[in-house]
């Protein structure tokens, strides 16, 4: 009888049953906080220490897209070769106005949209060792506004700070096929003095 009563909701069932529609699983992209935890350390819109930098996701989507990324990467490095020639150590320089200058590695930077990005900076994937470098030069907290020191006072003369834009390999989590790209952004590149006129 049983068997008869499971056998007749089963032809019940066959005449109105519908499978449950197939779902995919659906992606869900990490997102990075619009403000980096690192940012809070500093006054700056990049940061050179990043304790929740996503070293390991990095390194994962840099061995999966080998090919196309190196193709950005060298396209990136050639420039960057070209502006700091990857210089480490710094020179004696002088200038009109009382400067601070340093080659820094950024792990994340605010783009000249104003979002904070994630740089591909100091990780490597199958050999090639991804470093982006940027020189940055920028006036010292009492000179920018200042009249240049060097400049004789019978001209009327400032400092100023100015800023150069740099392209970097950036790291995007939210695009699931291809999360990287290249962007720009803008940092210091020298305080420089503006001369006017003479005056007695």
């Amino acid at each position: 009888m049983q068997m008869l009563v499971s056998l007749g909701v089963v032809a019940v069932m066959g005449n109105n049953y519908k499978p449950p529609a197939y779902h995919q699983p659906k992606y869900e992209p990490k997102y990075e906080p619009e403000i980096p935890a690192c940012s809070k350390n500093t006054t700056k819109n990049w940061c050179l220490e990043d304790s929740e930098y996503p070293a390991y996701e990095v390194v994962y989507e840099l061995d999966k897209h080998y090919e196309a990324v190196v193709a950005l990467y060298k396209n990136v490095v050639a420039e960057t070769a070209n502006s700091v020639d990857t210089l480490t150590k710094l020179v004696d320089e002088t200038y009109l106005c009382p400067s601070a200058t340093s080659y820094v590695q950024p792990l994340r930077a605010v783009n000249t949209k104003g979002k904070w990005r994630v740089i591909i900076n100091k990780v490597e994937s199958y050999g090639i060792k991804y470093d982006q470098h940027a020189r940055i030069e920028e006036c010292e907290a009492d000179a920018a506004g200042k009249a240049c020191p060097l400049v004789p006072t019978c001209y009327e003369s400032k400092c100023l700070q100015k800023s150069i834009y740099h392209r970097f390999l950036v790291f995007d989590p939210t695009d699931y096929y291809f999360p990287f790209a290249i962007e720009t952004f803008k940092l210091p590149a020298s305080c420089a003095c503006f001369v006017g006129a003479f005056s007695l």
